[in-house]
């Protein structure tokens, strides 16, 4: 364990898992191979966007904010976590330590605007098929993704601001990575003020993003029951399908992990784990969940794989 009395100083100690000596470098290698898969898959997402013309069309100029987002939440977090399993340093400057919590809590939030933007997108594409184009102009997309993104912003902006009006006097985080509470306990003072915008930030979020996407998928769910047409109720349903499994498994384990902090009798190990996982499961099935359920993105990838086979 990390000592507590440690002195107070420029950098901040992470405590980080507890591995065997001989399990070090296997978990390493599993890491870096997850880490380059997601990049890869990621990467590649965004140029099919970029590339190819079929692509550009609303709902993928949204979608494009997703794979983005994706990449500064994995390698703000997973780079680090596994220098620090290998080489045991289990430190990083404070001004590092800021700017990653800063990038994770703007990829968390990002999350939730960016498929609350997508739902909404969806729910006109296929409630109001016929307006679509009029509806989604080239301004409007550009307005929901400035709106998703600078909201998730200002948010997180104000919530890092208020830390800078209390001194800081610890040096010992017990995370494997760093984040706004851990940040926050190395302050003394009074943080009530903190805790209580942390809240309401978090509210905001969750708030926009659960009712938007309720809203858009019983919409949805209420046009499929009413449609006639097969093809029209497979196509909304294999579209939506994709959104909702990545949005209730990072809800139910960003949930639990939120509330694994407030109970004494779960395993600080677990809490590591599933803290890191919230970083992980997006950036790892969004292309492999859009790949597989998009069949515009699907055929698009075929497309391609084939024209450099015959190359």
């Amino acid at each position: 364990m990390l000592n507590e009395s440690l002195v107070f100083g420029p950098f901040v100690s992470l405590d980080t898992f507890v591995i065997p000596h001989g399990g070090r470098y296997p978990i390493f290698f599993v890491g870096l191979l997850i880490y380059l898969f997601c990049v890869f898959c990621n990467l590649t997402l965004l140029s099919l966007i970029i590339l190819r013309r079929n692509l550009h069309k609303p709902m993928y100029f949204i979608l494009f904010s997703l794979p983005l987002n994706d990449l500064m939440g994995i390698t703000a977090m997973l780079p680090k976590v596994l220098s620090d399993i290998v080489t045991e340093t289990n430190q990083i400057s404070y001004t590092l330590c800021v700017f990653q919590a800063f990038l994770l809590h703007l990829y968390g939030g990002g999350i939730l605007f960016i498929l609350a933007a997508m739902s909404l997108d969806r729910y006109i594409a296929i409630c109001m098929p016929l307006r679509y184009s009029s509806v989604m102009t080239p301004r409007v997309v550009a307005c929901i993704v400035a709106l998703t993104w600078g909201l998730d912003f200002i948010l997180i902006t104000l919530l890092f601001s208020l830390q800078s009006r209390l001194p800081r006097c610890k040096s010992v985080i017990k995370n494997v990575f760093c984040d706004n509470p851990s940040l926050l306990k190395l302050r003394c003072g009074n943080t009530t003020v903190n805790n209580v915008i942390g809240l309401f930030a978090t509210t905001v979020m969750q708030a926009i993003s659960v009712s938007i996407q309720a809203f858009s998928y019983v919409k949805i769910l209420i046009t499929c029951v009413v449609t006639r047409r097969s093809d029209a109720k497979k196509k909304a349903i294999n579209t939506c399908v994709a959104q909702l499994v990545i949005i209730i498994i990072f809800e139910v384990v960003s949930t639990f992990t939120i509330l694994s902090h407030r109970f004494k009798n779960v395993s600080s190990d677990l809490q590591k784990i599933m803290g890191v996982l919230i970083f992980l499961i997006s950036p790892f099935l969004n292309p492999l969940v859009y790949g597989l359920y998009t069949s515009e993105i699907r055929h698009t990838m075929l497309r391609v794989l084939q024209n450099r086979a015959f190359v």
